[in-house]
């Protein structure tokens, strides 16, 4: 479903990955998610990155709060 916003409201983010969403990977905290076959992987940026290629062209969905570490600086 596709839904129009604002100007205004392009600006606001949504994050729903929290410090317990962890990195199937590596263990580290998880800032990219992508759903897969019914399942979510999650991935630390790192990981989330490098195998960012091949998932895209299988996943379903690909939700990206790397942007989050820019944030914090």
């Amino acid at each position: 479903m596709n839904t129009l916003t604002t100007p205004e409201e392009q600006g606001i983010v949504e994050y729903r990955l929290r410090a317990t969403d962890r990195c199937d990977a590596c263990g580290a905290q998880a800032y990219i998610a992508a759903e897969v076959n019914g399942s979510e992987l999650l991935f630390c940026a790192h990981h989330g990155h490098k195998y960012e290629q091949k998932l895209r062209s299988i996943a379903t969905s690909w939700h990206d709060e790397t942007a989050r570490l820019n944030d914090a600086v």
